[in-house]
């Protein structure tokens, strides 16, 4: 049987039926509607992605914490030396002749600042130029320049001392593309995007441009996407390299150039673009990264700065300026030729750019975990005054009180000196606590919890309390000197034997640390040289319940048990508590909260909360002009006497404090403006064999050196005079007696002057005769 084979026509309408060709020609109208269709609902969803990300906040800004800013003004005393540590702490640049912004200049005694722009809690500041003239270590008058009208003060703008970035998150200090100088801009267009402000988005003259360019030099040195595509993948996109991530940035960066001005785009590329690594926190945008490499603004940079932070846009890891510094100059001095043939630099600039050595900063300034020790006080205080205390990512603003230069020198103080006592006494584990307040605002200058300032751990100037041995002696005196009806400085108190019962039952025998009794001796001898057994004669005289009541008054606000030990200090403070109570002391019995914050704004600088707390008298100011009297002689020839020698041309005050078995060494002292309470211990509790003027007032002594400390001056209390009062009774004495002394005294609480001398005769004198009238005895 013959095999019949499929008729022609048939083959052929199947292949017609299969054929894909013919059935896209026949339908092509019908697939680009679907693909007009999809395409349009992509576009419309990738625009509703790009609107949503630039129609709010791009960016979580972290919090930022500021050190207090310096306030200068006409009187104020100070130095030099302090003001040009305060601007190089805050980045300034010393030059012959200051002419921009973060510049300054010495001539002789006078100093010309340019003082930035800044927003401070009290308003916004304008760029400023000063000039400064400094008399005898005071400033003696300001200058506005170039006008030269006389202003009365001015602020330094405060440093920034700590952002607050979750681990892991990105870190950015937004710019606007007014701060951002035109040759960084030229730069980064001339090396990214040469058609930046021609394209729509996306250049396909720029990749062949770019690609011959690379093969000329040899090296990649321009890239081939856009600025607008590079802020595509930054913003929205991953690393993939594909076609179709490609298509997708294509697409975005057209419909972001569609609807966005250049200047947005560029703005916004300038915060966004990764530039480094600070830990575990990447380093995004201009502004941040000038701070981080170069420790100013943006505004500030020299043009081969701007250059390195440009070349280093290609990769930041490659061309990390603290690991690679040959390979970054490399990459720097090419984008100052580019710059060059571009015509941006004269021949004689370039020439001199790039024989210019990387200069970097130690990026010190954005640290993380500084100062643990004021930054836990910061905390809590945040707790206090925020009903979210999480403020990582707010981007809000809070203005702290910390000195940064007080702070470093507390801490090396704190370090060197705990060292030295452990060497001295071959102790271990001995530890410190220090804490520094401006007397009259009640604000925290410095912090430190530890020998270790470093480490975040148990902060014992906020939370060891321990027993504060003699530093609660000048409390009782101050109970006692408020009576003045009963009592003065030249108050005779008893220094002899006693015994009483504590609570418990037991016999207890106060002694002097001598273990000497001297029967009767003046009030203000038994504070200077420190005695027991007067202080608690004193002390159960006045009333337990008296002395608590004057804590109270003086700051610690706190139960505190009332037994006869309490004379003598044993009661538990805190380094902090303790700084409290001298603080009232030292303002003329003025108490005011101590705190590190004083204001708080919100990202747009709008004023969210303030310290507002003013100063209240809490103790009679005369009975503590009487008592600051007595802390000065302590350190003139009682158990600080030390402090006089080592600055003998400077009036200073404080008391030292030693307790049971030697657990714990204390020093509180102040000089004009700064209050110190000092502790050194041993967290275990055990005897550390040191006095408080042998271990604390080391460290008060040791910092002093390191800052220049004012001499103590205190206005004299109206109501107060000069008395004259008897050595060896106390009793009031008329002017040119022997064995008198001369002590401030309240006038109103003594009694008549006496008309005679002690020990002299009160009988009437007999009449004379006349012969001993005409020709004498």
């Amino acid at each position: 049987m013959s095999k019949t084979n499929p008729p022609q026509q048939s083959t052929k309408t199947l292949w017609q039926r299969i054929n894909p060709f013919s059935w896209l020609w026949r339908h092509w109208w019908k697939l680009l509607i679907v693909m007009l269709v999809v395409g349009g609902a992509y576009g419309i969803y990738l625009n509703s992605l790009i609107s949503a990300k630039f129609a709010g906040n791009k960016w979580q800004v972290p919090a930022q914490i500021y050190a207090r800013p310096l306030n200068l003004g006409v009187k104020q005393e100070i130095t030099l030396g302090e003001i040009e540590d305060e601007l190089q702490l805050l980045g300034y640049r010393k030059v012959n002749r200051a002419s921009s912004s973060g510049e300054y200049q010495v001539l002789g005694q006078r100093m010309r600042i340019f003082r930035r722009k800044f927003d401070f809690p009290h308003g916004a500041e304008e760029m400023r130029q000063i000039e400064l003239t400094l008399q005898d270590n005071r400033i003696s008058k300001i200058v506005e320049l170039p006008s030269g009208q006389e202003v009365a003060g001015i602020y330094l703008e405060p440093w920034l001392v700590a952002r607050l970035v979750n681990a892991g998150l990105e870190d950015r200090m937004l710019v606007t593309l007014a701060d951002v100088p035109d040759e960084l801009v030229q730069a980064l267009i001339l090396v990214e995007d040469q058609d930046f402000y021609q394209h729509h988005g996306i250049a396909p003259s720029s990749i062949v441009r770019a690609f011959l360019a690379n093969i000329a030099a040899g090296k990649a040195v321009q890239g081939a996407s856009t600025l607008t595509q590079q802020l595509v993948k930054n913003l929205f996109l991953s690393n993939e390299k594909s076609l179709v991530r490609k298509a997708k940035e294509a697409l975005m960066a057209v419909i972001i150039d569609a609807r966005y001005s250049k200047e947005e785009i560029l703005e916004t590329y300038l915060n966004e673009v990764f530039l480094g690594q600070n830990g575990n926190n990447g380093v995004f945008g201009f502004g941040l990264a000038s701070y981080f490499y170069f420790d100013r603004p943006i505004n500030e940079l020299n043009i081969e700065e701007m250059a390195t932070l440009v070349g280093m846009i290609k990769g930041p890891s490659f061309y990390n300026p603290r690991k690679y510094p040959e390979r970054v100059k490399e990459r720097r001095d090419l984008v100052l030729r580019l710059m060059f043939e571009d015509n941006l630099l004269t021949p004689n600039d370039y020439q001199s750019l790039v024989k210019s050595k990387l200069q970097l900063a130690s990026g010190a300034s954005l640290k993380k975990d500084k100062h643990p020790a004021f930054m836990d006080k910061v905390r809590r205080e945040l707790r206090d005054v925020l009903i979210n205390p999480d403020i990582r990512q707010s981007g809000l603003k809070v203005f702290t009180t910390l000195d940064t230069n007080a702070q470093l020198k507390a801490e090396q103080a704190v370090a060197v000196e705990v060292a030295k006592q452990e060497q001295r006494m071959a102790k271990k584990q001995l530890e410190g606590a220090f804490i520094v307040t401006d007397i009259n605002k009640g604000e925290i200058r410095a912090l430190v919890g530890g020998r270790n300032a470093n480490y975040a751990g148990f902060n014992r100037a906020l939370d060891a309390k321990r027993a504060i041995g003699s530093l609660i002696k000048p409390a009782i005196y101050l109970t006692a000197l408020e009576q003045a009806a009963d009592y003065n400085l030249a108050t005779l108190l008893n220094d002899e034997p006693i015994k009483m019962k504590s609570n418990q039952g037991k016999m207890w025998e106060p002694k002097n640390s001598d273990l000497t009794f001297r029967g009767k001796v003046p009030l203000l001898t038994a504070l200077t040289k420190s005695l027991n057994v007067p202080t608690v004669s004193l002390g159960m005289e006045l009333g337990l319940g008296t002395i608590v009541d004057t804590l109270w008054r003086l700051g610690v606000e706190e139960d505190i048990a009332q037994y006869p030990a309490l004379t003598l200090g044993a009661v538990n403070f805190s380094p902090v508590q303790v700084n409290q109570m001298f603080q009232t002391l030292a303002n003329n019995g003025r108490y005011i909260p101590l705190h590190s914050i004083t204001a708080i704004m919100s990202p747009n600088n709008q004023l969210l909360w303030q310290f507002e707390k003013q100063a209240i008298q809490r103790v009679d100011e005369q009975a503590a002009y009487l008592l600051n009297y007595a802390l000065h002689k302590v350190t003139l020839e009682g158990t600080a006497k030390q402090v006089h020698q080592q600055f003998p041309d400077i009036n200073m005050a404080g008391k030292t404090g030693t307790t049971d078995d030697y657990r714990d060494s204390w020093f509180s002292g102040f000089d004009n403006n700064m209050l110190i309470t000092s502790w050194i211990g041993k967290d275990d509790n055990q005897p550390v064999n040191l006095s408080g003027a042998s271990g604390a007032m080391q460290i008060f002594i040791d910092y002093q050196k390191r800052q220049t400390p004012k001499s103590l001056v205190r206005r004299f209390p109206s109501g107060l005079g000069i008395v004259h009062f008897d050595a060896a009774t106390g009793h009031l004495s008329k002017a040119g007696c022997k064995d008198t002394i001369s002590l401030p005294a309240i006038m109103a609480a003594l009694p008549p002057t006496p008309t005679q001398c002690a020990g002299e005769s009160t009988r009437p004198d007999k009449p004379k005769s006349l012969w001993e009238k005409l020709f004498g005895n």
